[in-house]
């Protein structure tokens, strides 16, 4: 089947026009896992009973909504009531929860069927999974939603969800070559997940389309995205943002990112190189350490009750936040309004940004996830971002472009990245 046939819209349209129900699509999808898996090792834990049972019952009553009948993935740092919720973590080895996080609630409500928890970093940190990179084993697929990422990267399912704190759906979505929609921060509420920052912290999805994630978001936030996706009409105005960690970009991403305008201008648009506000090179320092901070409490118990079942990496993230005081914590939260206000003066002139979503290609595994240094002013701003991929390294490995606008903004950034979409495809 092509991206279209099993895309969270194909489905929609499949099951819609009576080629296929809901538990034929669900079988689909678990036949692609057990074709992949063994390699990908994506998935935490899978649920092929509730699922099949779930999507049997679908095909029995009316349309539930929007996302009826189509199989998603679930980040294992969100309660499930029909699957354990392990956070990366042997600390949760066994814990079931009672509940559904709100986000997989309503996207159950909307008619979604859950096959299973995909893998996490340790608690959405650094600290790798098994997940490999569906284009290349040898490289990480990213993180920390590394195996929604790889799973959706993989065809295993059109849509899986993410979280948010540094760079956690961009970054992965570029290296696995797959849409990665952070909303604005706020947008999906975050009840039922296990926290790391609570000011960062942002649930957005891994989507085979852009028209997906704005599919998956329209469903659980109620914010109308599908009709902007469908338009995806194309940007008057673009800014090319080199963002303050250009200097890490490798020869390649330079070299794709820097070849865009012509494209972007054959297909219509006006591209304008925007500088940032002085203001944005303070904001890489300023989130690492609100991170810090904020998981240093988020992750009290943890850090009291099992401080020896925590790796190294993440026992040193909270020792630093345990050592910031508070009025360091206000000084740096206090930047955040005055980075949007910067930030909205540079959008006033341009519909959207675009800039790398990370500064290469896949690293090898045994170098870690990645560095989220284009990722961090804007989830420090909380503006939605969105990466759209179709740019490829001369070994053909992804490379990934995000869509940029200020908060609040997401039917803009929607639609302009469903127009790059559109333009890198062709």
């Amino acid at each position: 089947m092509t991206i279209e046939d099993h895309s969270a819209v194909g489905i929609r349209r499949r099951i819609a026009s009576g080629h296929a129900t809901a538990e034929t699509v669900v079988r689909e999808a678990f036949e692609r896992i057990d074709a992949r898996e063994p390699t990908l090792r994506a998935w935490v834990a899978l649920g092929q009973d509730q699922a099949l049972a779930t999507a049997e019952a679908l095909d029995r009553g009316p349309e539930r909504g929007l996302l009826h009948g189509v199989p998603f993935g679930v980040k294992d740092i969100m309660a499930t009531h029909d699957l354990p919720t392990r956070c990366g973590s042997p600390i949760y080895r066994d814990w079931q929860p009672p509940f559904d996080a709100a986000v997989v609630a309503l996207a159950r409500r909307a008619g979604a069927v859950m096959v299973g928890k995909t893998v996490t970093t340790e608690f959405a940190h650094f600290n790798p999974g098994p997940t490999v990179n569906p284009h290349d084993p040898a490289r990480t697929p990213g993180g920390s939603s590394s195996g929604s990422a790889a799973a959706v990267g993989a065809g295993m399912v059109p849509l899986a969800t993410g979280t948010q704190t540094a760079g956690s759906i961009v970054r992965p979505a570029a290296f696995c070559g797959v849409v990665g929609y952070k909303p604005s921060f706020g947008l999906v509420d975050p009840a039922g997940v296990k926290p790391l920052a609570v000011t960062l912290d942002t649930i957005g999805v891994l989507g085979a389309t852009v028209a997906d994630a704005a599919l998956f978001v329209e469903a659980v936030s109620g914010l109308g995205l599908v009709a902007v996706a469908e338009r995806a009409g194309r940007p008057r105005r673009i800014g090319l943002c080199r963002s303050p960690a250009w200097d890490q970009a490798s020869p390649d991403m330079t070299a794709a990112f820097l070849g865009l305008p012509a494209r972007l201008e054959a297909a219509g648009a006006a591209v304008v190189d925007c500088a940032l506000p002085p203001i944005a090179a303070e904001a890489l320092a300023t989130q690492m350490r609100i991170m810090a901070f904020e998981a240093a409490r988020a992750l009290a118990f943890e850090a009291e009750a099992h401080w020896t079942s925590l790796s190294p990496r993440l026992q040193s993230l909270l020792t630093e936040g345990r050592a910031l005081s508070r009025e360091t914590y206000a000084r740096d939260r206090a930047l955040v309004p005055r980075l949007r206000a910067a930030l909205d003066e540079v959008f006033a002139s341009v519909d959207v940004l675009i800039s790398p979503s990370a500064a290469g290609v896949a690293p090898p595994r045994d170098g870690g996830t990645g560095d989220p240094q284009f990722n961090r002013l804007w989830t420090l701003a909380g503006t939605p971002a969105i990466n759209v991929p179709g740019l490829r390294d001369p070994a053909g490995l992804p490379l990934g472009v995000q869509v940029l606008a200020p908060v609040g903004y997401d039917a803009a950034a929607i639609e302009a990245a469903a127009w790059l979409e559109r333009v890198l495809a062709g």
